[in-house]
């Protein structure tokens, strides 16, 4: 897995481009579609973008005006890179001494005001946030925590990392402190396991121990002992090129993908947070593919997750998630998030997807 770039993106109209619609009805140039098939996040930043303090003038005008001028936030905001987004920060604090975080959170309600909020924050800082989120909601269920594993395998070993020295400063301990005072065994040994990894993050895959893994990984699935020290080291220190070979090589010998194998272990917490954990290793795109799909379909939507996943991967894989999606549930994703979303918080993902709103 490439480590997280802060790469400032950019698209540039042209006069004579043609325009193209998506499922969704939203439309694109030749160029902007172009950008969308070229890179696998889909933030568009301009070719020509405004200086700090420029962005910082228009969002004070936002702000002070005849109520709030969500389109200007929406527009300045969700068209800038980490990068740009941090400057942004730094520099609102310097003109109007005050907290750009703050000032959205007492702008803004609701669900848009958590998806702009989580936007803005420095990336390794959002998910260190989220991180002591769901180990404070624990108690409502696993399904708080899964992005403790997305965190740790869906991620660059540098940016958990990078996470992890932001939850230490946030809230004076570690993120395995907290894990380990919060959740229970069997599931506390697997967490702790992912988020304290020291991944080598370049390229480098040994067939033999791929093959002596795999055999290893399936002696633990096949008496059901998938919470062996030795399994956790595996998924914990090998590099994500070594595990997606190791994974591979499992499936060849054993004719089963790994993680249809290890739900035979049985249905509780752990198989499923091991599963999730072999997802986001091997096809990151998949996993976020599922977790849309599950916050949009049904009765009711999980803005919290749908939320997340948007915004933690729009910088990095949106476009193989769209692509995932559409594979797995036969659907454009566009679409059924804009049937499942409305106003300005569906404006604030549709310009994080790479729509013009």
């Amino acid at each position: 897995m490439s480590s997280f770039s802060f790469k400032s993106f950019s698209w540039k109209k042209s006069k004579s481009s043609k325009s193209s619609k998506s499922d969704s009805g939203h439309s694109f140039s030749s160029e902007e579609e172009r950008f969308l098939t070229e890179n696998m996040g889909t933030v568009r930043v301009p070719e020509i973008v405004p200086s700090p303090a420029d962005d910082c003038d228009t969002l004070k005008k936002a702000f002070d005006g005849w109520g709030t001028d969500e389109k200007a936030l929406i527009r300045i905001l969700g068209q800038r890179n980490a990068a740009q987004r941090k400057a942004i920060r730094e520099t609102y604090f310097e003109l109007y001494n005050e907290s750009l975080i703050d000032r959205i959170n007492s702008e803004l309600s609701g669900d848009f005001r958590k998806a702009a909020v989580l936007w803005a924050y420095d990336p390794a800082e959002r998910d260190a946030r989220m991180a002591h989120e769901a180990l404070r909601s624990y108690k409502k269920g696993i399904h708080e925590i899964q992005v403790l594993v997305e965190i740790a395998c869906a991620t660059s070993p540098h940016h958990l990392m990078a996470v992890r020295q932001a939850y230490c400063s946030l809230y004076d301990c570690s993120l395995e402190e907290d894990i380990f005072s919060t959740v229970s065994m069997p599931l506390r040994k697997l967490l702790v396991g992912l988020v304290s990894s020291f991944r080598h993050d370049k390229e480098v895959v040994e067939s033999f121990v791929a093959d002596s893994e795999a055999d290893l990984l399936h002696d633990a699935i096949k008496v059901k002992q998938i919470n062996r020290n030795g399994v956790i080291w595996i998924l914990s220190t090998r590099n994500f090129f070594q595990l997606r070979a190791t994974f591979a090589c499992y499936k060849q010998k054993y004719g089963n993908p790994i993680d249809q194998d290890i739900m035979k272990c049985g249905t509780s917490d752990l198989e499923s947070l091991f599963k999730m954990a072999v997802w986001c290793i091997d096809s990151p795109e998949k996993h976020f593919a599922k977790v849309i799909n599950k916050a949009i379909v049904g009765l009711g939507t999980d803005e919290d997750s749908l939320t997340r996943a948007i915004v933690s991967r729009a910088e990095i894989d949106t476009m193989k998630i769209r692509e995932e999606y559409s594979k797995m549930f036969k659907s454009n994703l566009e679409k059924d998030v804009i049937g499942d979303t409305s106003g300005d918080y569906k404006d604030m993902l549709m310009i994080l997807l790479g729509a013009k709103v």
